[in-house]
């Protein structure tokens, strides 16, 4: 009876290793594919900023008033 019950015990902690370790895969990747999603989402609003953040500095340098220099002599 104890053989058996050890057979028994192996199996069932056997199964029990391969499920959680399944489990936890298939967590993994429920966790991973939203976060890059994220990630491109905020990388792309970024760049959209920088570039009208660059296209905004170049308008208020082109507009910009010349002062007329000034030399002390």
């Amino acid at each position: 009876m104890g053989y058996v019950l050890r057979v028994r015990m192996a199996s069932f902690f056997a199964g029990a290793a391969t499920a959680s370790c399944i489990g936890l895969s298939v967590l993994y990747k429920d966790y991973k594919t939203p976060h890059e999603s994220i990630s491109l989402q905020a990388k792309a609003f970024h760049d959209s900023l920088d570039t009208r953040i660059s296209t905004l500095e170049s308008l208020r340098q082109s507009e910009a008033p010349q002062l007329p220099q000034t030399t002390t002599d």
